[in-house]
């Protein structure tokens, strides 16, 4: 490898602005970030249910069935 083209890599802090922090390698020695694994809806279960029940009544709808309740 030749030298010194290579960039110079960090033990990168890595901040959520939910406030969650995390070390990481990266060429950048602080990263900020708006979402992470700790407060993305897909990761905590929320966006699941909600985009189910949404998918399912459009079925519903598209279809003509109706609903058992």
């Amino acid at each position: 490898m030749k030298e010194g083209i290579h960039p110079q890599y960090y033990q990168a802090t890595v901040t959520c602005n939910c406030g969650n922090t995390f070390v990481t390698g990266s060429t950048k020695p602080e990263i900020h970030v708006e979402v992470c694994s700790k407060c993305h809806p897909f990761y905590t279960g929320q966006q699941r249910a909600a985009s189910a029940k949404g998918r399912i009544d459009k079925f519903n709808r598209k279809y003509g069935v109706k609903s058992a309740q």
